[in-house]
C-alpha cells in the first residue's frame, strides 16, 4: 500500500511535479481499494490527509510554526540558535502553495468517489431491536448479516462518551464474539437467548440487529459503516 506521510507535501525538494507524481501514485492505490468496495482505513487515511492541507492552507500562523527552519547563525553569548524561516522565500512559498491546492481538489474527487460508496452501503442497512431494550443501551451485543443471511456475526459492543472544548463525540468499542448459522429454528431471539446462557456478564443487554442484503467487504466496509450506523441509532433514540 502507498501511504503518504503527515508532510509529504513539504517533505525533500518541494517540487511541484514531484509532489503531484507522488500524490497520484498514493490516490491510485486508494481508488484501486474503492472499486472494490473496500472503504478502510483508506477513507480515514484520504480525510486526514485532506483536513490537513485545508488546515496548513487556511493557517498562515501554523504553516510557519511547523514549516522546517535552516541555521542561519549562531549567537555565542545567549546560546541561542538563529534560524531563518523557509517561508519566507518568496518563490519556495508559492510552490508549496500550489501544491496544496493541487493536492487538495485531487483528494476531495477521490474522497466523494469514498462516501458515495459509504453512503450506498448506509442505505442498505436495517437496525432494529431484537426483543426488549432496557433503558441503559450504551452497552450490549448486536448481529451482523449481508446478503447470504445464512451467517449471523456476533458482537458485543460498549459506546462511550468523551469531549473537548468544542464539541461531544460518541465512540464505540466493538469485540468479535462469535457466529450462527441462522435458519427457521435458529431465529434472532434464539440466538440472543444462546447467548445470554453462554455469556453472564451482561444479564440485561441491548440487542440489536444490522442487515442488508448486499454483500460487502466485511472488515473494509460493512462493519465500519454497520459500528458507525449504530451509534447514530443509539444517540437519536437516547
Amino acid at each position: 500500500m502507498v501511504t503518504l506521510s503527515e508532510t509529504w507535501f513539504a517533505e525533500g525538494y518541494v517540487d511541484f511535479e514531484l509532489k503531484k507524481y507522488t500524490l497520484l501514485a498514493y490516490l491510485q492505490e486508494v481508488n484501486k481499494y474503492f472499486n472494490e468496495n473496500r472503504l478502510y482505513p483508506q477513507l480515514s487515511d484520504v480525510i486526514f490527509h485532506y483536513n490537513n492541507l485545508v488546515a496548513l492552507r487556511n493557517n498562515k500562523k501554523y504553516l510557519q510554526e511547523h514549516f522546517p527552519k535552516k541555521l542561519t547563525g549562531f549567537q555565542i553569548k545567549q546560546l541561542q540558535l538563529l534560524y531563518e524561516q523557509i517561508i519566507e522565500d518568496d518563490e519556495l512559498m508559492q510552490e508549496l502553495e500550489d501544491i496544496i491546492n493541487y493536492a487538495t481538489a485531487e483528494i476531495q474527487t477521490t474522497i466523494s468517489s469514498g462516501t458515495a460508496i459509504y453512503e450506498f452501503v448506509e442505505d442498505q442497512l436495517t437496525i432494529f431491536p431484537v426483543g426488549l431494550i432496557p433503558l441503559d443501551s450504551h452497552e450490549g451485543y448486536f448481529f451482523l448479516s449481508d446478503g447470504s443471511y445464512r451467517i449471523t456475526r456476533v458482537y458485543q459492543y460498549k459506546l462511550s462518551i468523551f469531549e473537548n472544548h468544542e464539541e461531544k463525540y460518541r465512540a464505540i468499542r466493538t469485540e468479535y464474539l462469535d457466529q450462527w448459522t441462522r435458519n427457521i429454528s435458529n431465529s434472532y431471539e434464539n440466538i440472543k437467548t444462546e447467548l445470554l446462557r453462554l455469556r453472564k456478564d451482561l444479564p440485561n443487554p441491548a440487542v440489536y440487529s444490522i442487515e442488508t442484503d448486499l454483500s460487502f467487504p466485511l472488515d473494509e466496509t460493512l462493519l465500519p459503516v454497520a459500528k458507525r450506523c449504530l451509534v447514530r441509532y443509539l444517540s437519536t433514540a437516547a
